[in-house]
């Protein structure tokens, strides 16, 4: 469960996207909200795959502080997402963000909590 302080955080944050993407992109989940909070990352990651339109991809780079993705990222993403999607794991950058490219291959539904704001207390129950 979060702090306060996080939740006010959580709730000041500018999301990773606010439109649809019918080309493929970059979504930036290395920002300090990020910073040791793999929910968070959980969360941005969903947002963006949900904002990307069937037949393009989404390139997702994580924080290196926050380990490998497949350590906290794929299994979530594969408990979330109904639909045809794949994922692979692109490249640690020279900063050492990680780099996940993940192709949205069809419509695809994401299993979330009903509020928002209940995001990222759920994930944090999920993700290790």
């Amino acid at each position: 469960m979060g702090h306060a302080s996080d939740q006010a955080h959580e709730s000041d944050a500018e999301p990773v996207t606010d439109r649809i993407h019918d080309n493929s992109w970059p979504a930036n989940l290395e920002t300090p909200r990020y910073a040791g909070d793999r929910a968070a990352v959980v969360e941005g990651a969903l947002t963006a795959i949900d904002h990307t339109a069937p037949g393009n991809h989404v390139n997702l780079v994580t924080r290196g502080d926050n380990g490998h993705p497949e350590r906290y990222l794929y299994q979530a993403l594969e408990d979330a997402v109904d639909g045809d999607l794949d994922w692979e794991y692109v490249q640690q950058c020279g900063c050492g963000g990680h780099v996940t490219r993940v192709s949205v291959e069809s419509a695809i539904d994401v299993d979330r909590p009903a509020s928002d704001s209940d995001c990222c207390d759920y994930f944090r129950g999920h993700v290790t």
